[in-house]
């Protein structure tokens, strides 16, 4: 999964932008921030996209 694929993600799951700093996603949802690297089509490390996916609240 790439990092647009998993703002699609957090969106659907009541996430919003907050801001784009560089090529990094400022995801807000209520006090919580996440910040999700978008660098064109390469897939997430799987590490990453896990943590990513657990602070979200997803997994």
């Amino acid at each position: 999964m790439d990092g647009k694929e998993l703002i699609k993600l957090l969106k659907r799951h009541g996430w919003t932008l907050d801001r784009i700093s560089g090529s990094h996603h400022i995801m807000i949802k209520d006090n919580k921030t996440l910040s999700v690297p978008v660098h064109g089509s390469k897939d997430l490390p799987k590490g990453l996209l896990n943590a990513l996916l657990k602070d979200g609240g997803l997994k």
